[in-house]
Formats: C-alpha cells, sequence, structure tokens
C-alpha cells in the first residue's frame, strides 16, 4: 500500500502593503507613547498632577488603547511601559494600568470622535467642584473665548471612589454632549480629538477654573449669550444647553 504523505498547509506571505502598514502602525503607536510622556511630563512640572495622580489615554486605529500605568507619576514616564489594551480592554502589554479605566471607556463610548482623554486632580477644577453653587450642567460661566472655543460647557458629576466602575454611568448619562467634566471631590477629565487638544483644552478648563476662583462674589462681566452665539457660529462648537 503506497505510503500516505503528511498534508501539508501553507500560511501565505504577507502581502508588501501589509508589511508597510504594520511598519506605519508600529511607527504611529512609537510617537504616540512618546507623546504621552512628553504632555506628562509637562502637565507634571507645572503642578498640575502632582505625586502619581492623574492619567492620559489615547485610542489607536485599531480600537485599542495606550494608557499611562497604574501609581505612575505622569513626569517619570517610560514609553515602553504605557499600558497597551486591546478594544476590549484587555492588557496586551506594557504594565499595569490606571484604575480609571472605566471612567476612560465610557467617554470613549459616548465621543465616538474622542482620541485621547486626560484625568488630572490640578488644584483650581478640584477646588471648583467642590463648591455648592456650580451647576451640574455648566459648571463654569463663559468667561474668555478660549474657554467656550476649547471646552464648550463643563459637566459636574457626584463623587464616586476612584476607580469605582459606577462613574461610567454617570459619564454615560451625559450622552456624549460634555468633552470636559469635573468629578466632585476628585478632579476634571477631558477628552479631545487628539492628545495636544485634550491637553490645550484642560489646561484652558484649569485656567477658567482660577479665574472663577479669584472672582467670586465679584459679579464678573461674563460674555453675553450673543457672543458665545457668535463664537459657536464661526467655529462651528456644539455647545450642551445648560437649561436643559
Amino acid at each position: 500500500m503506497p505510503r500516505r504523505l503528511p498534508k501539508m498547509t501553507f500560511e501565505p506571505s504577507p502581502k508588501p502593503w501589509e508589511k508597510r502598514c504594520e511598519k506605519d502602525n508600529r511607527m504611529i503607536e512609537s510617537r504616540l507613547r512618546e507623546q504621552i510622556c512628553l504632555f506628562g511630563r509637562s502637565l507634571f512640572e507645572r503642578g498640575l498632577t502632582p505625586g502619581s495622580s492623574g492619567n492620559i489615554s489615547v485610542r489607536l486605529d485599531s480600537g485599542g488603547w495606550l494608557v499611562t500605568p497604574t501609581n505612575a507619576s505622569l513626569g517619570f514616564l517610560d514609553p515602553a511601559q504605557i499600558s497597551k489594551l486591546d478594544a476590549s480592554g484587555n492588557l496586551k502589554s506594557g504594565d499595569p494600568p490606571t484604575k480609571e479605566i472605566p471612567l476612560h471607556a465610557a467617554l470613549y463610548e459616548t465621543r465616538r470622535s474622542a482620541r485621547a482623554i486626560v484625568h488630572l486632580h490640578c488644584a483650581h477644577c478640584v477646588a471648583l467642584s467642590m463648591l455648592p453653587e456650580i451647576n451640574p450642567r455648566a459648571a463654569l460661566p463663559p468667561l474668555t473665548p478660549y474657554y467656550v472655543m476649547r471646552c464648550g460647557a463643563t459637566a459636574l458629576v457626584p463623587y464616586y471612589r476612584p476607580g469605582d466602575a459606577a462613574v461610567a454611568d454617570a459619564i454615560r448619562g451625559l450622552a456624549g454632549q460634555y468633552s470636559c467634566v469635573l468629578l466632585s471631590n476628585h478632579g476634571p477629565v477631558v477628552s479631545g480629538d487628539t492628545l495636544e487638544a485634550a491637553v490645550f483644552a484642560m489646561e484652558e478648563l484649569e485656567e477658567t477654573a482660577k479665574l472663577y476662583l479669584m472672582m467670586r462674589g465679584m459679579n464678573p462681566r461674563t460674555l453675553t449669550p450673543e457672543q458665545v452665539a457668535d463664537l459657536s457660529s464661526t467655529f462651528g462648537l456644539a455647545i450642551p444647553d445648560s437649561s436643559a
């Protein structure tokens, strides 16, 4: 009886365009890791995120994320140790991720255009989140045009223990209307279509909170509804209705 040869299977070789695409993705990811470290150090050195507080994430084209590790100082990040998660939030490489994954996941889920999220414990925003008169649908009045242009409006959600998965429901309750959110007695979280945009909006939010606290009780002149409407129409802003 003739001897049977074992069945051979062959994996198709990657096509040249697939190799180029894989190489491009690696280069993009490497740049994003460097950007996370660069912006993290800048925020840390300017006192916006003390100790090991705060976290940053960036969404990848694959649907996964890069996110800063738990208990890591944003001032001393190592690109190779940045946590890489798949689209389901499972750790694929790097150090264990921040405990605030539910917070980031809910923002990405409800704001589809978001590509980056920054969460800090900056002093003026935390102080603002503790004040009794704050409107949960408009935590700050329109004090300056750049606050309106970079932040639009800021929501305030109740206090949740850091890392509590219940914060995700509070974020989902905002229905993706806000790119800037204050967590009561905790700190701000800001999303943007790039990491740079998210950082710049975070900085604008902190400066506006500082202005508000400086002028609290002084009845400052804010932008009028007509001036806000002009900014909105000129720059194509989507500003939530604070009276809703």
